[in-house]
């Protein structure tokens, strides 16, 4: 049975108003949804698909199949609440993240995206990027770009899903794009270096994406398979 450290840090950043970014830190389950929207609630979205991931928490050994199920509810739930409040209709929300659960009784990492929030693997100094941003192909050689799937909309998107043997001394980062459109990645990965502590690593790179600009909210999970 793997055993699970996790830290996570969230700053608002030099420009926006309000911090529409979401964060996950469970017992199973990590994950960080990006919202988007502004005066349409992105935080409001970004919330409740951390609540529908949370939900995984009370899964024995959950597999892509729970993972996907919740991220359809999720979608589900944002589109409910915009039906409830018309002042939040066109509400959104990215979705990244992992979840340690069981694939034919063997435990693994289950890594799930929706939208340009990202999943990365750091292991033996190298930073490998797991999930594959969502945005039109115009877009790729900009720092950002138009997103192509995200939660919030009708039809629902279709989720990636990735299953990987889970290995001790790995680290993920899960982040939102405020920290990837601030740091590059040798940036990121000498701060993974840096901090031992999960936590201590979180706060740190949450702290230099707002030194380096800010320009967006910024968001970071950092969780290690001792």
């Amino acid at each position: 049975m793997a055993t699970i450290r996790a830290g996570a840090a969230t700053d608002v950043g030099k420009v926006r108003r309000r911090n529409e970014d979401s964060a996950l830190v469970g017992e199973c389950i990590f994950a960080v949804a990006d919202g988007m929207g502004g005066h349409a609630a992105g935080d409001v979205a970004s919330r409740l698909a951390v609540a529908a991931l949370q939900r995984l928490d009370g899964v024995a050994g959950p597999g892509p199949l729970d993972i996907r199920d919740e991220i359809v509810q999720a979608n589900a739930d944002i589109l409910a609440a915009a039906v409830a409040d018309p002042a939040q209709g066109g509400m959104g929300t990215t979705a990244a993240g992992l979840c340690l659960g069981k694939v034919e009784g063997d435990e693994c990492w289950i890594v799930f995206n929706v939208g340009d929030s990202r999943v990365y693997r750091f292991a033996a100094g190298a930073l490998d990027q797991l999930t594959i941003d969502h945005v039109a192909p115009e877009a790729v050689t900009m720092r950002r770009g138009v997103i192509t799937r995200a939660l919030g909309t009708d039809p629902g998107p279709r989720p990636d899903l990735w299953v990987r043997t889970a290995e001790a001394g790995e680290r993920f980062l899960v982040c939102s794009d405020g920290l990837s459109l601030e740091l590059t990645d040798e940036e990121i990965a000498a701060v993974l270096t840096a901090c031992e502590d999960p936590q201590a690593a979180a706060d740190e790179l949450v702290r230099r994406a707002v030194m380096a600009g800010g320009r967006d909210n910024v968001t970071v999970v950092v969780v290690d398979n001792l």
